[in-house]
């Protein structure tokens, strides 16, 4: 599914977040969504998502604009997954995955064999299948995020949005997880702060700073020495590891320049002033 947005853009209590934004995401294309906080990019993955209405602008998905679309229609074709859902409920893993079936079933109707082999696979792709009669309650942070993972998967989208996934997971779990979305073939956008991990799974890269798209392309040419310095403050280059793969190698945090003036060597103060002669002549004297 290609993914499109033209001009768009999004304000929050009359700031704007999103500025013009305008990009465009070829079917099964695994793009990285980049920038520092604050930068607009979980507010442009919600527009894309159909979760909040632009201000301006127009989203589409294959050539289609979706913004009379009902959340039902949109739910069968993209598979959202946030930072942190903030879902506390005592369902069982297996059916918390299972509500990503919810926009093909009848609501009159619980999840019928195909419902129940969907989950089974979703939850075998991130590794959960051992999990999935335990209460959700008893998941770490990490699992809760696989679990949602794969509730995303159970969907079976075209397109998968995912805000900042590998946050609260281990090495190893980020490592399985971008291997998966490289590999799912479906079209997926996904925010990142592991610039390495950007680098080496992405097809290409979004790069956001103050609501704007600042670049789009290949790894090479968004992670330049001058964006990461201009846009991340720190000293760094996109290098290559001990096996050839792509990997950002920082040297530090860029510390502010110390204005000229703190640096300058003070002026020498002024000579004081020749005290006055004091007379010692008394009055009536000569």
């Amino acid at each position: 599914m290609r993914i499109t947005a033209e001009g768009l853009s999004w304000l929050a209590s009359g700031t704007p977040v999103v500025r013009g934004v305008g990009l465009d995401i070829a079917p099964g294309e695994t793009v990285g969504l980049l920038g520092p906080n604050g930068s607009g990019k979980s507010s442009l993955l919600r527009c894309l998502a159909g979760l909040r209405v632009p201000d301006a602008g127009t989203v589409r998905y294959d050539g289609l604009p979706v913004r009379d679309w009902s959340a039902r229609r949109i739910a069968r074709r993209i598979a959202f997954v946030e930072q942190d859902s903030g879902l506390d409920t005592d369902l069982r893993v297996a059916d918390v995955v299972g509500l990503g079936r919810t926009p093909f079933r009848d609501r009159l109707h619980g999840p019928d064999a195909t419902d129940r082999a969907v989950v089974a696979a979703a939850l075998d792709r991130v590794g959960l299948t051992a999990l999935a009669g335990r209460s959700w309650r008893g998941l770490s942070g990490g699992e809760r995020q696989r679990a949602h993972i794969a509730r995303a998967l159970a969907q079976q989208p075209y397109g998968l949005l995912l805000d900042e996934p590998t946050n609260h997971l281990d090495v190893r779990h980020r490592l399985e997880l971008m291997e998966l979305l490289a590999g799912t073939g479906q079209t997926v956008l996904v925010a990142l702060h592991d610039l390495t991990l950007a680098a080496r799974y992405c097809d290409r890269l979004l790069l956001m700073h103050h609501g704007r798209l600042i670049a789009s392309g290949p790894p090479a040419a968004v992670l330049t020495t001058e964006h990461l310095a201009g846009i991340f403050e720190v000293d760094a280059e996109l290098a290559t590891d001990a096996l050839g793969r792509p990997a950002v190698c920082y040297r530090g945090p860029l510390r502010p320049a110390v204005p000229a003036s703190a640096t300058a060597t003070p002026p020498e103060p002024a000579p004081a002033p020749a005290p006055r002669p004091v007379s010692t002549l008394r009055e009536g004297t000569s």
